[in-house]
Order: structure tokens, then sequence, then C-alpha cells
């Protein structure tokens, strides 16, 4: 699928090497936005431009750490100095395995507990905060932030995970009552289940359990890449302060009750 719902957007996608990120760069340069992607793997995040290059998009890479003030502010300036202008940003990074353990609370370590803050919650601050200074140059803009169902859901072991997305749904909310007046929008979706390259091996007792709980079926990151495209579009002007919740319906019910 391909079409013109973001011609004359510049955007910059987080996490963009793999996963959700990927699928929202990929699906956004064929809706016609240019997209500087970011991440912290070097070879995949070249692949993953090339590839929409060669596709006829327009994509730029830059390595980065989100964990660094320093490099979020320059990313968006970065993104600023190649593109002109920047007027959409997705934050679809977030902490995980290997590099943090979460657990229930009892069992968190405060070093792990304070990377997943900083990547899930203070990194996507500072790359607003930089974002909005571009978008207030402009007079528009749109933000989206990838959150999950654990914002609002007690999962066990997720403490750290649940937290920070938490108050991502907050900071979205925060940042779109702020600065409406100025143009700029800020919406979450909160994604469900998304399998991807780290569950090839789940077993299929467990892929069953997981498809048996969704009204629908379980979500892809496509689907999240495309909820991001509609929230990011004109479609979506009258859209701010909302987290839309992409889950398979799961979130309302649990399919494997209802039968």
């Amino acid at each position: 699928m391909s079409g013109d719902r973001l011609v004359g957007e510049f955007a910059l996608v987080t996490g963009a090497t793999a996963g959700i990120g990927r699928a929202v760069a990929e699906r956004f340069a064929r809706e016609g936005a240019a997209v500087a992607l970011t991440g912290r793997n070097l070879k995949r995040g070249e692949e993953v431009a090339a590839g929409i290059r060669a596709a006829g998009g327009r994509a730029l890479f830059r390595a980065a750490d989100l964990a660094d003030e320093a490099d979020c502010d320059a990313l968006v300036d970065w993104v600023v100095e190649e593109f002109g202008e920047l007027t959409v940003l997705v934050n679809a990074a977030v902490a995980g395995p290997p590099e943090v353990h979460d657990g229930p609370t009892h069992d968190l370590r405060t070093p792990d507990w304070e990377r997943t803050l900083r990547i899930n919650l203070t990194a996507a601050m500072w790359l607003c905060r930089a974002a909005i200074g571009a978008m207030l140059d402009v007079d528009r803009g749109a933000i989206v932030n990838v959150s999950s169902q654990t914002a609002s859901r007690g999962t066990p072991g997720m403490a750290a995970s649940s937290a920070s997305k938490g108050g991502l749904e907050a900071l979205t909310r925060s940042i779109a009552v702020d600065y409406a007046h100025q143009g700029i929008r800020c919406n979450a979706i909160a994604a469900g289940v998304v399998l991807d390259r780290r569950d090839r091996d789940l077993p299929t007792q467990r892929r069953a359990q997981l498809e048996a709980m969704q009204l629908t079926r379980l979500v892809t990151a496509d689907d999240v890449a495309a909820a991001a495209v509609f929230l990011a579009s004109a479609e979506a002007e009258v859209i701010t302060g909302v987290t839309l919740a992409v889950d398979g319906g799961s979130s309302i019910a649990r399919a494997a009750t209802l039968g």
C-alpha cells in the first residue's frame, strides 16, 4: 500500500531499526514523508534507510543513544539541518532485554528502573521538547508516542515498563493541552501484544494463548504503523491528547473468557 497522506511532512522516528519503529518509518515513507531514522544499531539502521530509498522513498539514518540528553537534542538539530524542518515526531524506542531487567517491584534493581524510565519516558520528553521548538518555527506539528496496554492495566512482572508508559501517556496529554493553540498535536498509541523477530521461537501453546485473548487477532507492527500514519496526517487534525488502543480489542475484553 502506498499513498500521499504524509506528503510534505518531515518525520523523525526513534527505534527505527526493528519492530514498530521500523514499520512506522517504512509506512511513513510509502505515504510520502521524508523520514529520519534513529537507533543504536548502525548496520541495521543503514539497511532500513537503504531499503526505503530503493523503494523510492526519502530516508536518512543516524545512530544515537537516547539515554544521552545531548544526543536527543542533536537528533532534532540534524533533522532540521537535513530536511529544513521537522513536522512529525514518533517516539517508538523502548528499553528492554538484554539491557534492562523488568519485574515485580520487590525484584527491581534501581539501575534497571532508572534505565527503563530514562529511555521510555525521559528520552521521549527530551525529544518532544526539542521537536516542539522546531515545530513552533513552522506553526504546525504532530507527535505520536508509542505506549502500551501496560500503561493502564496491571501486568505481572512489568512494574518499570508500566510506570514509564503511564508517564508517557500523561506527558502526551500535557503536551496536547500546552501546544494546541500553536498548531501542534500530540497523541499516543497503546499497542497490544505485538510479536516480532524475538518471538520466532515462541512455544505453540503460548502463541495460542495470546491469540485466544484477542477479540479480532494479534496485532502486528504494521497495524501500529497504520495508526501512526493516521494520527500524524491531516485526517486527524481535530484529534489531540488521546491514547488510541491498537490491541485486537483485548483491553475491553478477553475473548477467551467470552465463549
